[in-house]
């Protein structure tokens, strides 16, 4: 099947969407035919850029400013894209922050401001869109997740615990929203090739994965448009780790 048709005449919103992971998914859904909102809080020139480069590619996109933390900005934004481009069909939640803190050193702001990026805004984006979904009977919902969310990890608990709550919300979402033909799955990537990856690049540790290499955000758009595309598959974490570890 030509990838452009997959998501034709779907409207997908991408939060975090202006740069790493996040542009990887827009430019997948882009090419898959979806018209896509990139959502970004301060970074406005990357948001530009990730807009401009679906559209050097004949796909259609707009930036959208929030901060996805804050329910008033994310009803505001569900507004502005329901309104530009039609109502959301794809939410990607995919906005995070990882502020590397040792157990010592980790404070209760530095707590606090994790869970409400990375998990809060996952809750708050998806409360924005279930009821449109639920009423056309159909949407996919994909969170971004981490290796840390089952394993050891090397930023912090506190990014463990947001991405841990964020396959908990997924699963939950999962039980109760299938009926409406609403699917909501997640990806674990592993190591990516990001700029929050550039500390652990340094250190070797792709030397040390099995498949030799750290992954890309375009392998990570391809996982979420095979989530995407399946509807038979809900409450589930995908984990793209290259062999690092085993869910």
């Amino acid at each position: 099947m030509d990838e452009r048709i997959m998501l034709a005449n779907r409207v997908a919103l991408v939060t975090g969407g202006s740069r790493g992971i996040g542009r990887g998914i827009a430019q997948a859904l882009a090419r898959a035919g979806a018209v896509v909102a990139v959502n970004y809080r301060h970074r406005q020139d990357e948001a530009a850029a990730t807009v401009a480069e679906i559209e050097r590619a004949e796909g259609t996109a707009i930036a959208v400013r929030a901060d996805v933390a804050v329910r008033a900005e994310v009803e505001a934004m569900a507004e502005r894209v329901s309104s530009e481009l039609g109502p959301i069909d794809v939410l990607v939640n995919n906005a995070g922050i990882a502020t590397i803190r040792s157990v010592d050193d980790i404070t209760e702001r530095d707590f606090d401001e994790t869970l409400a990026v990375n998990l809060k805004s996952a809750f708050l984006c998806t409360q924005a869109v279930t009821p449109g979904m639920r009423k056309r009977g159909w949407g996919r919902i994909v969170n971004v997740s981490s290796v840390a969310a089952r394993g050891a990890g090397s930023v912090g608990v506190h990014y463990n615990a947001s991405k841990a709550g964020l396959e908990g919300l997924t699963r939950g979402y999962a039980a109760r929203l299938a009926a409406d033909g609403i699917t909501v799955n997640a990806i674990a990537p592993g190591l990516i090739d990001t700029e929050m990856a550039v500390p652990l690049k340094e250190s070797g540790v792709a030397d040390r994965l099995p498949v030799g290499r750290i992954g890309t955000p375009e392998e990570i758009g391809q996982a979420a448009l095979m989530i995407i595309g399946n509807g038979f598959l809900t409450g589930q974490t995908i984990a793209v780790n290259g062999g690092g570890s085993f869910l």
